[in-house]
């Protein structure tokens, strides 16, 4: 997949508790052993129990969409070429209470509704400290 928002715009900063979302081709969600809560973003500590036994689990890969902007005025100028685009907050399937922030593609930006079904596609990018692939999470609208 040729990525979206152009091979020059900025990667993720990886990190260790960032890796498995941006490196898996899953939507990986961190969940605590000792109390089973999702959460995203990661932490070193649960939110809930503050438990420190963290894992990441692999989910379905689909959700709902929370909340749409579609972005007229682009916000850095190696998206001035991408407008008008859409993000979208994501409600995971599979981890109660979590919420993806991304782009949806594949479609006109205008419409991306609340309440769509989309599931995740990945577009495959370098990082460029470290030269490792990356695969960084898109959604696509779900045809019923």
């Amino acid at each position: 997949m040729t990525r979206y928002l152009g091979d020059e715009f900025l990667t993720p900063t990886l990190t260790e508790q960032n890796t498995p979302f941006f490196t898996s081709g899953r939507i990986q969600i961190q969940f605590c052993d000792d109390c089973d809560h999702a959460q995203q973003p990661p932490d070193d500590v649960c939110y809930s129990c503050q438990g420190t036994n963290l894992a990441f689990r692999a989910t379905p890969g689909t959700g709902s969409v929370e909340s749409a902007v579609l972005v007229h005025h682009p916000i850095h100028p190696a998206l001035q070429e991408r407008v008008p685009y859409v993000v979208v907050v994501v409600s995971v399937d599979g981890a109660p209470g979590c919420n993806v922030t991304g782009n949806v593609v594949g479609c006109p930006p205008e419409s991306v509704e609340i309440g769509a079904r989309v599931r995740a596609v990945f577009e495959e990018a370098k990082d460029p400290a470290t030269g490792q692939d990356l695969l960084i999470p898109q959604w696509e609208l779900v045809q019923d």
